[in-house]
C-alpha cells in the first residue's frame, strides 16, 4: 500500500464513520444551522460529497452530473460509489505517471488549466478540513464520543493494531 492508497482509503472511512455517527440524528439536528461555513452537518456532508463528484467528473474530462439524495443513507451511498470511481482515477494516473498532466476546470470561468496531481491533493485536503468543522458541528449539537479523524488512528484500525 503506498501513500496515495492510504490517504484515498483514509478519506473515505473517515467520512463514513462521521456519516455512521450522525445517522441516529432527527432532521432537525442534521438541518441546525450554526455559524460556521456551509451551516449545517447536513449541508457540509453534501457539499464534501458533490465536490468529490465534481471534481471525479472535472478529471475524467466530461460533463458534471447533478447527483441526487440526501438523506444520511444516500450519502453513504454516494460517498462509497464516487469514492471507488475517484480512487480508481487517481490510481490509473499514478500508474501512468500523470499527476503533472492537465486537464481543463471547465467550472471556471473563464476555463483554466489545473493538473491531475493538484485536483487529487485538493480534494483530499478540502475533506480534511470540512471533516474537522463536522466533528464540531457533531459536538454542537451532542454527539461528543467520535473519532478524531487521523491517518494513524486509522491505519491502527485497518491493519487491526488498534
Amino acid at each position: 500500500m503506498d501513500i496515495l492508497d492510504r490517504l484515498l482509503a483514509h478519506d473515505t472511512w473517515t467520512t463514513q464513520q462521521l456519516l455512521n455517527d450522525c445517522a441516529g440524528l432527527s432532521d432537525e439536528l442534521l438541518d441546525k444551522n450554526f455559524d460556521i461555513d456551509h451551516r449545517s452537518l447536513r449541508e457540509t456532508f453534501l457539499h464534501m460529497i458533490e465536490n468529490l463528484e465534481t471534481w471525479t467528473d472535472l478529471i475524467h474530462e466530461r460533463p458534471v452530473q447533478d447527483k441526487q439524495g440526501r438523506s444520511i443513507p444516500e450519502l453513504r451511498q454516494r460517498l462509497v460509489d464516487v469514492s471507488r470511481e475517484f480512487a480508481n482515477l487517481a490510481r490509473k494516473i499514478a500508474r501512468e505517471n500523470r499527476f503533472d498532466d492537465s486537464f481543463w476546470d471547465i467550472l471556471d470561468n473563464p476555463p483554466r488549466l489545473k493538473t491531475f496531481g493538484g485536483a487529487i491533493g485538493h480534494v483530499l485536503t478540502h475533506n480534511m478540513h470540512h471533516r474537522a468543522q463536522l466533528m464540531y458541528l457533531m459536538e454542537k449539537v451532542g454527539i461528543k464520543d467520535h473519532i478524531e479523524g487521523d491517518l494513524l488512528s486509522w491505519e491502527s484500525t485497518a491493519f487491526g493494531w488498534a
